[in-house]
């Protein structure tokens, strides 16, 4: 008896999950639904366009961090991006001895607060054109409009592009971007 209404409770404490998940207003990113009410990292480890950036988050050791509270806006670049780094470059960052370098250029991709795209609009705005952001790093971003496109321009002066905005997180917001941003 003890078995079946444990049984019981586990079956309905999924099916009211599924059924709040369902309801929730999700975004896909590579392949894959994500859910508001999950976390950067929770949700992060599900897209098929994010593998490279989820092990990196891994490598160094930044997992807490972005499953805490934040908030955090992260500006995320896919494993397109990644793969236009020159050659052996994703790797060379991997390795542990090079972990604070890791950390250095995945920090320049997120910025304390929760910035979703009206909140960047009104930056702008106030910016006559273009905003500045401090990233955790402590190195700049430089964002602007162009053809209804978001932009960042990075310290190195590469440009990316916003390619999905306002993927809401539980713990802030992402903003996927189409070029790995890297600070001097």
């Amino acid at each position: 008896m003890k078995k079946l209404a444990l049984f019981a409770l586990i079956a309905f404490a999924t099916i009211i999950t599924s059924t709040s998940q369902a309801q929730e207003k999700t975004v896909m990113v590579g392949g894959a639904a994500m859910y508001p009410s999950k976390n950067i990292i929770e949700n992060a480890v599900n897209s098929k366009d994010h593998t490279t950036l989820v092990a990196a988050v891994k490598a160094a050791g930044l997992v807490e961090t972005l499953q805490g509270a934040g908030p955090f806006t992260v500006f995320a670049p896919t494993n397109k991006a990644f793969d236009k780094l020159p050659k052996g470059t994703v790797e060379t960052l991997l390795k542990p001895e090079n972990k604070s370098m890791l950390q250095g250029v995945l920090t320049y991709h997120v910025v304390a607060g929760n910035l979703d795209s009206k909140a960047i609009s009104e930056l702008i705005k106030k910016g006559n054109g273009k905003a500045e952001l401090t990233t955790v790093q402590g190195g700049k971003l430089w964002l602007w409009m162009e053809g209804g496109k978001l932009m960042i321009k990075d310290e190195k002066g590469d440009v990316a592009k916003v390619t999905i905005k306002d993927v809401h997180q539980s713990n802030g917001v992402i903003h996927v971007v189409d070029q790995v941003l890297m600070h001097k």
